[in-house]
């Protein structure tokens, strides 16, 4: 009798294995086009290296040496981001005292301008007279190869919007005022034929939540919200149950975060698409110390199924681009 109940009970572990398995196999779901859309961070920009760096960083002065003179965030650099094969271009707002949207990526004007002071404490005008190429270098402050070259650089999001009538961008809020998710959903209101550039936002809380509480089909993430659907996917999706936290939505996640969630990689694209969600592969990252890193060489594409086709976050849209295009990369 014993024998029998521990063979039953092995039979019924072995029959629960085969229906997760089956579940989450990634073999019997639909296979992407493996085309995978790029989401160029900053534009063509100034890379830096990532060692040490925390929020509060001033990472201007810690380039590389410059292979190229593009300025992050400058409509001259976006130009360059879609003809080098950006899908998206992501951007960093701020109100300015004027009531408009300046392209900026620090808090403060100090560690990249002539200025400073908080960069929302300003009106357009002023920013705009400000050279932001001033505080880059390369050598520990001994040269400013940029130097001169940013005068009048920095553009309102409305520029950005009038300059390209097919781009889309994803928008960083870089607070946590809600007032800012108003302010977009106005401003979108006003010209709804902008409404199509804006692919997604992310950034702080409050105004994700306020913007795409208040804007028509817009999706969002935020860390905290990216965590909740990670987490939750990794306890409930083995059943093949999709979180709540997952839909409706924009997932970036690490490419090696990635790699050891349920369904991966067929099964997982195909349940965030059935959610109405979309996914982002950054670069690999240690979880221990998680920050956004791009996939940057066409070694990193390695890391990325050929079946994939959500969106791929890159700081070097400039060799990812081509990389891709030429297959080259994989």
């Amino acid at each position: 009798m014993k024998r029998h109940r521990k063979r039953g009970i092995a039979l019924a572990l072995l029959a629960a294995l085969l229906t997760v398995y089956l579940v989450n196999a990634a073999w019997l779901a639909p296979a992407g086009d493996g085309r995978p859309r790029l989401i160029a961070h900053l534009g063509v920009h100034q890379t830096h290296s990532r060692q040490d760096v925390d929020r509060d960083t001033c990472t201007a002065d810690l380039i590389e040496p410059p292979r190229h003179d593009y300025i992050e965030n400058t409509i001259r650099s976006m130009q360059a981001a879609f003809d080098a094969g950006a899908d998206v271009v992501e951007l960093d707002v701020h109100p300015t005292t004027d009531g408009h949207f300046a392209v900026f990526h620090d808090w403060t004007l100090d560690c990249r301008t002539n200025g400073t002071g908080r960069t929302r404490d300003h009106d357009l005008a002023r920013l705009k007279a400000l050279d932001i190429g001033h505080g880059y270098s390369a050598d520990g402050g001994r040269s400013f190869p940029l130097r001169g070259q940013g005068i009048g650089q920095i553009p309102s999001l409305a520029e950005v919007f009038e300059a390209f009538p097919e781009g889309r961008f994803l928008i960083n809020f870089k607070s946590r005022d809600a007032g800012e998710g108003d302010r977009l959903a106005v401003m979108l209101a006003e010209r709804p034929s902008w409404r199509a550039r804006v692919w997604g936002v992310y950034g702080g809380e409050e105004p994700v939540v306020r913007a795409t509480g208040r804007i028509e089909g817009l999706r969002g993430f935020t860390r905290p919200g990216v965590e909740r659907c990670v987490k939750r996917y990794l306890l409930m999706a083995w059943t093949g149950v999709m979180p709540e936290a997952c839909g409706n939505t924009l997932v970036a996640i690490p490419v090696n975060v990635a790699a050891w969630m349920w369904g991966w990689p067929n099964r997982l694209q195909q349940r965030f698409k059935a959610a109405g969600s979309e996914l982002i592969l950054t670069g690999s990252t240690a979880l221990t110390r998680p920050r956004t890193r791009g996939l940057d060489s066409p070694a990193s594409l390695g890391d990325v199924p050929a079946t994939f086709d959500g969106y791929l976050w890159t700081d070097r849209i400039e060799i990812i681009g081509p990389a891709l295009k030429s297959g080259s990369a994989r």
